[in-house]
Order: structure tokens, then C-alpha cells, then sequence
């Protein structure tokens, strides 16, 4: 999607030397235009993560900071917070001690998961990364193409760095900011790192294997997946006298794991599953009918593979269930006479708080089911899945100094910020369900199905688009389903909670490090 937005035609008429982006779907609020980052107040800005204390933020911007809030994502509100503390200070032209003490006192008040770039217009570049370091991003610097000095980059993964050239990638910490301005590069700590637990799904699903986050290289803890996953399925398979064929991996998360997993077991690997590349990922996509129709777009069984063998598919992780379930009745159609699912995470059994998309917990094949009722709801004849303890020694190996422990609470329900109770889940579930009817509705699927339930391309600060509610009107829209339901989706108001969020359409794509000089009225440009 970028490169087709930012073809050499567009990229040369822009000017400066400071940019921002954001592609990453929204996982709170809604998929409505208006919440497409960078937001603006008067610099853009991009936040990956989620915040977990959002009404009482919102309260005290209303209130106390008589600031108004155009969304329901809690990106805004972290923007908000940000630009109210710089404000407090009262300055005209601040400065970088003035923005250190903003995003300390943020990291006091906002309560979550965060990895944030923000820009400064004028002024320069900012990242920082909340107290627990559970969403990641880094920094990489290359020669200046003018020959002095240095180019800074700020991704959540290693991978983008090395693709644009850039060289000494290195992980902000948890509860540190970095200031780069044109003269200058600071880092400090701002507050202490009260646990630091990166979330183990970046490893498990969500980074690209080339990539190394907090000095873990993702494609050895796959490796180490697989290396671990084989112990537990010789074990099972012996206490069940199962003797497999062939190992298939589910395309493409899962390919490195798998292949350790087969040598360990002295099995053939094939490619038995083949990957339409221009079908999006179906963990996010919005309506169990979608995922479901997409699935078999997305990937299509070689008979040859599959036909009168006991197959093992490996897959990465089983979220609602839709693709796993679809994938082994592939196989089954194929003439697979046995299909044993290995998992290299554990059970999915609740909800995610911190930025990834995942659904309610009644969502959640795993919820609620033992390992024989979730291998039944999927078509399973087996399924075994990686053990907790595992999975943490898959990544931490790798970085026994630095990584003491991991946010596993999709696995586990222990959510290592603390304040997450019954009633913030139950709110969340319930924003994540009205968001789901509002994208099939804006995509004329109908409501989404009555069920007892079944289950990110990172870039700059983030990953995937969102789908919104497309048209700017005063009354909201209403649109004729297949079903022949009338559903009437949320009004979106143009202005300030159009696609940029107020701004101007030029804000943010001109920086040419320009002042005002208010007397002269002139324009000085340097």
C-alpha cells in the first residue's frame, strides 16, 4: 500500500527533512476514517499499542485540560496528553529539556502499551516506548546522502532499517525517549522500568523472521519453536501410537518452525499448502464470513501432499479457529487420511489488551474448551500445542541477560501493567464488537454471525490500513445488506475528524525547518 501511495512521482514532491507514517490497522476505537494516523494537533504523530485507563484520560482532558477529543481511539488521547503537558509550560519556543519532562509526566499519567514517533514540526523528531516495553520499536542511523552528518530512522521492527540502508540498530527502552533534531541527538531514561515484558506474540506471529527485537533475532526463536514443539508432538504422537507422514507448514509464519520441527523428527517437509500473495492477512480481517471465504483464497491444498498420508500442519498459532478449521478440511478434501495440528504457542484463551486486534474471548476457540474440544471444533483428529514454558524459552535464550520475562496474557490472563479487570475487559469486548458490525455493515457483509465462537506488517510505528466508513456526511448512512437489513452505520462529520484529523492536507508533508519572523512577516526557510 505504500508503495503504490508513494510512487517517485508523489515522493519528489515532498520537501524537508523530517517524515512520518503510519499503515497499522486501529485495534480500539473504531475502523472509521477519522482515526487513520499520524493524528495532528499541531505536529503528527503515530502511537503502535493500546492505552488501558482511556476513560480517565479522556475525563481529564474534557475537564481539567478543556481539550476536545474527535475520535474514540486512544491515540488521540495519548497526543492529547502529550501536547497538554508541553503546553503547561507556558513557552513560546520549548525546548528539549521541556519535551523530556512532557513525556515523563505521560508515561506517569497514561496507563498501557505504547511505542510512539512523534514529530515536531520544525523542530525534529521524537521516539519513545512505555515503562514496560511491551511494544517494541528501535532506531538505525546512515550517512547523510550529503555527505555530513547522519540520517535517523525510528521502526518497530530491525528489517525496515536494513532494507533502507540504514546501519546500528538499537532498541529504545522501555521508559526511554529520544529527541533528534537537526543539530542534536539525547536519550534518557525518563521513568524506571518497572517490569520489562515485550509481548511474545511480536516473536510468535507478528514479526518478520528477518527482523531482531530486543537483541532476539525472531528467526532463532522460531527455529527454537520448532525445536521444542518436536518434543512435545513425539511425545503425544507415542502415547497415541500415531505415526505421521509428511510435515506441512501453514504458509508463511510458520515455515521456520516447522522445518526444525520435521528435522528433529527425522520427517519430510513439503510445501503442501500454496500462498495466494494478494490476499491480506484473515487474523484481521473483519466478519467470521470473510475470514472463512478468504481462507480458501488465500491458500490452496496440492493433492499430491496431502493424498493417503498422516499429515502433521504446523501452524503458528490458532486465534479464532476459521482458518485452521478451513485449512484442515482443505486437506481432508485432498485425501489426507489423518491431519494432526501442531501449534507452536499455546491456547489462546484471552483477550489482548495492548494493541493486537484479537477478538473477544467468546471468540477465542480456545476459550473455555479443552485441547480434545478445541481439536473437535476445528476438525481436528489431534492437535497439540507449544507449552507456555516452552514458547518463553524460545525467546529467551537468546537474550538471558536482557528478557526476564514476557507479556503473555493472551495465554496466560496475567497482564503485566496491572488494571485490567472484568469490567475494562468486558468494555473492550464490547467496542471490538460494535467496531466488527460497523466494518461488515461499511462492507456490505450483513451482521456478523450468532456463534459460541472459533479465530500486523510492521512499518514505521505500525502495520495494515484500516477499512472506514467511507463518505463524509452530517446524518451518517444508511446501507441495504445481502441480507436485506437496513443498517445504519455511525455518523462521520467532516473536519476535524476527517482522514487527517483537521489538519490541512500539506501539514506534515512540507517541513522545510522554517520560522516566522512575526515583525518582517516573512517566511525564513533554512
Amino acid at each position: 500500500m505504500v508503495r503504490d501511495v508513494f510512487d517517485p512521482k508523489s515522493l519528489s514532491t515532498l520537501v524537508g527533512s523530517m517524515g512520518i507514517g503510519h499503515v497499522r490497522y486501529p485495534t480500539a476505537g473504531s475502523s472509521a476514517h477519522a482515526e487513520a494516523q499520524p493524528f495532528y494537533v499541531n505536529s503528527p504523530y503515530g502511537i503502535n499499542g493500546n492505552l488501558i485507563n482511556t476513560p480517565s484520560l479522556k475525563q481529564f482532558l474534557d475537564a481539567d485540560a478543556h481539550r476536545h477529543i474527535n475520535t474514540d481511539s486512544d491515540s488521540e488521547l495519548l497526543l492529547n496528553i502529550f501536547a497538554n503537558n508541553l503546553q503547561k509550560t507556558g513557552k513560546f519556543r520549548i525546548n528539549e529539556e521541556d519535551i523530556f519532562t512532557a513525556i515523563g509526566d505521560l508515561m506517569r499519567q497514561c496507563k498501557g502499551a505504547y511505542a510512539c514517533v512523534a514529530m515536531l514540526a520544525g523542530f525534529g523528531i521524537i521516539g519513545f516506548r512505555d515503562p514496560n516495553g511491551i511494544r517494541p520499536i528501535g532506531m538505525g542511523k546512515r550517512k547523510s546522502s550529503s555527505g555530513t552528518g547522519y540520517d535517523y530512522l525510528f521502526a518497530s521492527e530491525s528489517v525496515v532499517a536494513d532494507a533502507s540502508g540504514f546501519t546500528q540498530w538499537d532498541d529504545v527502552k522501555a521508559g526511554e525517549a529520544i529527541i533528534i533534531t537537526r543539530n542534536s541527538f539525547i536519550r534518557r531514561q525518563l521513568v524506571s522500568t518497572e517490569t520489562f515484558a515485550p509481548d511474545i506474540f511480536e516473536y510468535v506471529y507478528f514479526a518478520r523472521p528477518d527482523s531482531v527485537l530486543d537483541g532476539v533475532s525472531v528467526y532463532r526463536s522460531r527455529m527454537a519453536m520448532g525445536e521444542n514443539l518436536a518434543v512435545e508432538v513425539q511425545r503425544i504422537l507415542k502415547e497415541k501410537n500415531i505415526i505421521v507422514d509428511v510435515v506441512i507448514p501453514v504458509p508463511d509464519t510458520s515455515r521456520v518452525a516447522a522445518l526444525e520441527l520435521a528435522q528433529r523428527l527425522g520427517l519430510p517437509y513439503r510445501e503442501g499448502f500454496v500462498k495466494n500473495r494478494y490476499v491480506g492477512r484473515t487474523f484481521i480481517m473483519p466478519g467470521q464470513q470473510m475470514r472463512k471465504k478468504n481462507v480458501r483464497k488465500k491458500l490452496n491444498a496440492m493433492a499430491l501432499e496431502f493424498a493417503s498420508k498422516n499429515v502433521l500442519i504446523v501452524d503458528d498459532s490458532i486465534v479464532r479457529g476459521t482458518t485452521s478449521k478451513e485449512i484442515i478440511q482443505m486437506a481432508k478434501d485432498v485425501g489426507a487420511k489423518m491431519v494432526i495440528v501442531a501449534s507452536c504457542a499455546p491456547p489462546i484463551r484471552y483477550s489482548n489488551v495492548y494493541g493486537i486486534d484479537m477478538p473477544s474471548r467468546t471468540e477465542l476457540v480456545a476459550h473455555e474448551r479443552s485441547e480434545d474440544e478445541i481439536a473437535r471444533a476445528i476438525g481436528a483428529d489431534v492437535i497439540i500445542f507449544q507449552t507456555l514454558p516452552d514458547l518463553i524459552d524460545s525467546v529467551k535464550k537468546w537474550n538471558p541477560n536482557g528478557l526476564n520475562r514476557f507479556d503473555c496474557s493472551v495465554f496466560d490472563g496475567i497482564y503485566v501493567t496491572g488494571h485490567v479487570g472484568e469490567g475494562y475487559l468486558n468494555h473492550l469486548e464490547k467496542l471490538r464488537s460494535d467496531n466488527a458490525k460497523i466494518k461488515q455493515a461499511n462492507l456490505g457483509l450483513g451482521p456478523p454471525p450468532v456463534e459460541n465462537g472459533t479465530n500486523g506488517v510492521n512499518s514505521v510505528d505500525g502495520t495494515n490500513g484500516t477499512n472506514g466508513v467511507s463518505g463524509h456526511t452530517n446524518g451518517g448512512t444508511v446501507r441495504q445488506s445481502p441480507y436485506h437489513e437496513i443498517v445504519q452505520l455511525p455518523e462521520v462529520s467532516d473536519g476535524c475528524s476527517g482522514p487527517l484529523n483537521g489538519a490541512d492536507e500539506t501539514v506534515g508533508l512540507h517541513n522545510s525547518w522554517s520560522l516566522l519572523d512575526k515583525e518582517k512577516n516573512q517566511l525564513i526557510v533554512s
